[in-house]
């Protein structure tokens, strides 16, 4: 009952603040792409953690701790809040004075890869029960290295840098867009961090780091 009150209470949070940065900008509830926006990712969101509180809670309670120990992951995590915060609000205000207008097969076409990116996701979640918001090895970890793991050490960045990379898209702005393109330099650096604690702390991961040698693209990085 915790968890559930804990995870719904997020989830309402999330919601109401995601709908603050965009509609109070754009200064009308007309914003479609706002709409559009928020059901794709708030949907989705609401089933996965139904499933999760039933299927594995351990999992859903690790992905609700957001107490992050490392301090340059906290770091990270205010880039990434400040990235969100702007692009939100520029996005809002774009539509309010229409800076700069994308067409709609951009939206549509950007959707879709929403879309896609959250159901690659979902299947990151179920081949790695152990994947935290917060940079730390639980009890008993092991490495993973199956499915996608065995094509980048990463692919919860992978489809994380997909996913955010449509939501300016989605909400129709270009400017949005630039800001969220400081993404990339965000998640490398987290990367950096991430992988120093899994040497030192994660058994055999040195041993997956030369059995697969792309981080978050394959053949680029």
């Amino acid at each position: 009952m915790k968890l559930f009150i804990k995870a719904i209470t997020k989830f309402i949070a999330g919601v109401i603040l995601v709908g603050a940065l965009l509609f109070i900008p754009a200064g009308t509830f007309n914003y479609w792409n706002a709409w559009l926006f928020m059901e794709l990712l708030f949907i989705p969101m609401f089933i996965a953690g139904i499933i999760l509180m039933f299927k594995n809670p351990m999992l859903l309670k690790s992905r609700l701790d957001v107490n992050e120990k490392e301090k340059e992951q906290k770091q990270v995590i205010i880039y990434s809040g400040l990235m969100f915060l702007s692009g939100f609000i520029v996005a809002g205000l774009n539509y309010r004075y229409s800076w700069i207008n994308i067409s709609n097969i951009t939206v549509i076409i950007s959707s879709i890869l929403f879309v896609i990116s959250y159901i690659l996701y979902a299947e990151v979640l179920r081949e790695n029960t152990y994947l935290s918001r917060t940079i730390k090895v639980q009890d008993n970890q092991t490495v993973v290295d199956t499915g996608l793991y065995s094509i980048v050490r990463h692919p919860m960045y992978s489809i994380t840098l997909l996913l955010f990379l449509t939501i300016p898209l989605i909400l129709g702005s270009i400017i949005s867009f630039i800001i969220f393109l400081t993404y990339p330099f965000i998640i490398i650096k987290r990367i950096k961090n991430e992988e120093k604690v899994l040497e030192k702390d994660l058994k055999g991961y040195k041993e997956y780091k030369k059995k697969v040698k792309y981080k978050l693209i394959p053949f680029i990085y």
